[in-house]
């Protein structure tokens, strides 16, 4: 996997920006994936790769994993595809479904997401992530979600 790329396409939000795992993470920060600790490893138009450190402000009250840190990663990882493979006439996306299986927890260590593009239409997209716990190779969670792509209008 290359860590980086840079989009062919200059007409969406990201307009005249290389589109690398260092571009995203300045993007991110003071917003919800930066807030939460997700780190960009890797964006390409076939797979994105991020990482998230367990940390206790991702943690639910019982002490496990918040099913919504996941949920978040999973969401993010997905939305950054879509932002590489937008069509050329389009000026961004927003989510509108989506599923996880949640099958484990973590309490320490990193959490791993790769998404991965199920389908890159006109006007949609659907990317599958899985989520790992780097240390112990489990999968905790498997996404699915669907993007609207956006246009401007005429």
């Amino acid at each position: 996997m290359t860590p980086s790329v840079t989009s062919p396409n200059t007409a969406r939000p990201f307009h005249g920006t290389d589109l690398s795992a260092a571009d995203f993470n300045r993007r991110g920060e003071g917003r919800l994936p930066g807030h939460l600790g997700i780190v960009v490893d890797a964006v390409t138009p076939d797979e994105v790769c991020m990482h998230l450190p367990v940390a206790p402000h991702l943690l639910a009250p019982n002490g496990f994993m918040h099913a919504g840190a996941l949920v978040s990663l999973a969401d993010t990882a997905a939305g950054y595809g879509c932002v590489a493979n937008l069509p050329a006439k389009a000026n961004g996306f927003t989510t509108i479904e989506l599923k996880s299986n949640h099958f484990a927890t973590a309490l320490d260590g990193h959490l791993d997401c790769s998404a991965r593009p199920a389908h890159l239409g006109r006007t949609t997209q659907v990317w599958d992530a899985t989520v790992t716990h780097r240390e112990s190779g489990r999968t905790l969670a498997l996404f699915r979600c669907t993007q609207m792509v956006l246009y401007p209008k005429e």
